[in-house]
């Protein structure tokens, strides 16, 4: 299991286009083979800045998703509305509590 962090920063006025392309797609993400998880997380101090948080079968899991359709469609529509790169991070649990 791998786990997945995207930092995104949006122009302020972007960030409702960017919540609606997420409802319409968080659906779809969930249901795609090897997504075990996905949520939506806000900064508390930047409202502009939003994170998903997706945890993926394995490597193959999550890069089957990045090469698909629906994930070429969504991240072009949110990619137009970024004031800043993307970041993104895989990870995995190394020690639990």
């Amino acid at each position: 299991m791998i786990k997945r962090i995207v930092k995104m920063t949006f122009r302020e006025e972007a960030v409702p286009g960017f919540l609606e392309i997420f409802e319409e797609s968080k659906g779809k993400i969930r249901a795609f083979e090897g997504c075990h998880h996905l949520e939506l997380l806000r900064g508390v101090d930047q409202p502009n800045v939003l994170f998903t948080f997706s945890f993926w079968e394995d490597e193959k899991a999550l890069d089957r998703y990045r090469q698909s359709a629906l994930f070429k469609n969504t991240w072009e529509k949110t990619k137009a509305l970024f004031a800043e790169r993307a970041e993104a991070w895989s990870v995995r649990v190394e020690s639990e509590p």
